[in-house]
């Protein structure tokens, strides 16, 4: 039965998420077509928000992996290598 209700909410929520998409559409035709962009402006900032926040944190990650792996690395220079 738990399943059932688990595989339920699973089919619904994009139903539900595509009712509200419809409602903020019209919201914001609304406001456009009477001359006020502010909100228009502020959910695409939203969406922007919400589309670069992987990249920069995955960015973050992928950097500080490479940096500490440098700094554990011993780095020889080419006097000392070709010393002898």
């Amino acid at each position: 039965m738990k399943k059932i209700l688990i595989a339920l909410s699973f089919i619904s929520a994009p139903l539900i998420n595509w009712a509200q998409c419809a409602m903020c559409r019209t919201q914001i035709k609304n406001n456009v077509s009477a001359g006020e962009t502010s909100m228009a402006e502020g959910l695409n900032n939203g969406i922007m928000f919400l589309f670069f926040t992987p990249y920069i944190v995955v960015f973050l990650l992928i950097f500080l992996w490479y940096r500490y792996s440098s700094k554990s690395t011993t780095r020889v220079s080419l006097n000392e290598r070709f010393k002898s």
